[in-house]
């Protein structure tokens, strides 16, 4: 059910694909299908899904999802990010098929065949539904670019390389270090 170069696939029509795999995300009313991520792509979710899951369990300000799992955010977009989270006071956006709506957090780890979409197009509109942080991670370059956008501002996003720690309004009291995140499986 690919769609024609004149005809856009709407949300309704994402819907009513057999689940995957393969999984499929629409962006901008385009079904874009890719392989599954590389294993230190896996590593770096992995990390980071434990290291939330943690803190909320402590915590408890929210949940967070991994992928697959669809955050719907207009009529023609439905993304799958790495992982996104969802705070108590936004709950009602949570469905049984994910998120009809945008996430508190969205966390998107860089792949070769798909970075420019994430960098660029699901920026923009991750921005324009209303999700307030993006972190955009880049496993080559081993950082992690936060963007704050919304509400939006006027400030360069945060680069925070291997070595750096930082923290997130969203979660209040959790100290993210990068090198926790990066660090490949004990198999390498």
């Amino acid at each position: 059910m690919l769609a024609a170069a004149d005809n856009l696939v709407t949300v309704d029509d994402y819907r009513a694909l057999p689940e995957g795999p393969p999984h499929y995300q629409l962006i901008q009313g385009r079904l874009l299908m890719s392989p599954s991520p590389n294993r230190y792509h896996q590593d770096i979710c992995r990390n980071l899904l434990v290291l939330l899951q943690n803190f909320l369990e402590d915590h408890p300000l929210g949940v967070v999802y991994p992928s697959p799992s669809d955050v719907y955010l207009t009529s023609y977009d439905a993304y799958q990010p790495d992982l996104y989270f969802v705070s108590n006071d936004n709950a009602a956006i949570l469905s049984p098929q994910g998120a009809a709506g945008a996430p508190d957090l969205v966390i998107e780890v860089l792949s070769q065949g798909t970075a420019h979409y994430d960098r660029d197009l699901k920026r923009k509109i991750y921005a324009q539904a209303g999700v307030k942080e993006l972190w955009l991670i880049d496993p080559e370059a081993q950082q992690i670019l936060v963007h704050q956008l919304n509400p939006p501002t006027n400030q360069a996003p945060a680069l925070h390389g291997v070595d750096a720690s930082f923290n997130t309004p969203l979660l209040a009291g959790l100290l993210i270090e990068a090198k926790a995140v990066f660090k490949p499986s004990r198999l390498g």
